[in-house]
């Protein structure tokens, strides 16, 4: 969570220090010339500091000190605040004008779920949105995640979504957890002989799952975490490179353990065959796309499915099941227990495809709720 700064107090106004060494001249009764002549400076610098039209540098600040017998640190301390002072002016100015994009948040969501601070005025909430993004202001953000300035890590633009601010938002959270989760060097080896181990969770589906999960991948080099959805935002899942660490961002949608754990294979999967430049968001509608980038994600997602249904029940699998008829929950036990799966993956895939109806096998659901 992005905290506000307590006790923090920021004048509206500082006197340039100009004014301090105006009143120190009238005091001893000597004129900006005689002055610049002690100090070895033009008179025109001199009568630029004394209206407030130029600075006091460290070097004038030492030779200030020599004539005025006031120290040096005097003079930059009170050019350090009149700077700053001017500087949160000017970003003032901008938060004013990034009040607009600032709006197109889920803001009071953000704050319910404890990812900003709740504020009052949307000055305020500007300036938390841009703290929690870790911009200076909204340009930044817009070149970030719709010009792709930083093509490196982030290879697709959000302008091509209908939600871009709401999914920037979830993103960037994925992120901030990130951040906070240690791991060992990926290793693409250590991962693949993680995921026998993450299947047989998946079959058992423990209370702890998610942490055992976590802490599996880990130890492979991959971050997994959880980030609830936003409005306007019914994703999935992603996967993203942070810094040569792949981060895999789960929802927990559709809150039931076949669906979960068929998107975290399916990242999974991305990340052990596609490259590091690409960003995958599943379930993200698109308002417009390349055709030869459309088929080439396409085609990407479809190996990742195909990932996904070889860890969680294969073709073979359910080809072995179908042979059976009509299909008992008897039926869907004995296989769970054959194939090391889930009855619920099992269960959830044949109702997909129609199979079975939505009322068979209801019961080997388990929710998947992370509040």
């Amino acid at each position: 969570m992005i905290m506000a700064k307590k006790n923090a107090y920021f004048p509206q106004s500082v006197p340039h220090p100009g004014t301090d060494l105006a009143e120190k001249l009238e005091e001893w009764g000597m004129g900006p010339k005689e002055f610049a002549i002690r100090t070895g400076k033009p008179e025109k610098t001199i009568t630029a500091i004394l209206k407030g039209e130029s600075s006091i540098t460290p070097d004038m600040a030492v030779q200030f000190e020599n004539v005025t017998r006031v120290p040096a640190h005097f003079w930059l301390n009170r050019q350090r605040n009149f700077d700053e002072c001017n500087a949160r002016e000017r970003q003032r100015e901008t938060l004013v004008q990034s009040i607009g994009w600032a709006k197109q948040f889920p803001v009071s969501e953000m704050v319910k779920k404890g990812w900003l601070p709740d504020v009052i005025t949307w000055e305020e909430k500007t300036a938390v949105l841009l703290a929690f993004f870790g911009f200076s202001n909204h340009h930044a953000w817009e070149d970030y995640y719709f010009r792709q300035q930083l093509k490196v890590s982030f290879r697709i633009s959000l302008v091509q979504t209908t939600a871009p601010f709401a999914i920037s938002a979830w993103l960037r959270k994925g992120e901030l957890q990130a951040a906070e989760l240690s791991s060992k060097p990926y290793s693409a080896a250590a991962f693949k002989e993680a995921l026998p181990e993450l299947k047989k969770i998946m079959a058992s589906h423990p209370a702890t799952f998610f942490d055992q999960l976590q802490a599996i991948c880990q130890e492979a080099g991959v971050k997994v975490v959880h980030t609830p959805c936003l409005p306007k935002t019914p994703i999935s899942g992603a996967t993203r490179w942070l810094n040569n660490t792949p981060l895999i961002q789960l929802t927990g949608r559709y809150k039931r353990n076949d669906s979960f754990w068929f998107t975290f294979f399916h990242e999974a999967g991305h990340i052990l065959l596609h490259g590091k430049k690409d960003i995958f968001l599943e379930d993200v509608e698109y308002e417009k796309r390349k055709v030869t980038e459309d088929a080439e994600m396409k085609e990407k997602e479809q190996e990742a499915d195909e990932f996904a249904v070889k860890w969680t029940f294969s073709e073979d699998e359910e080809a072995e099941v179908l042979a059976v008829a009509p299909i008992s929950e008897q039926h869907i036990r004995r296989f769970a227990k054959k194939f090391g799966t889930h009855p619920a993956i099992i269960t959830g895939r044949l109702q997909h495809k129609g199979i079975v109806p939505y009322t068979f096998g209801k019961q080997y659901f388990q929710a998947v709720d992370f509040a």
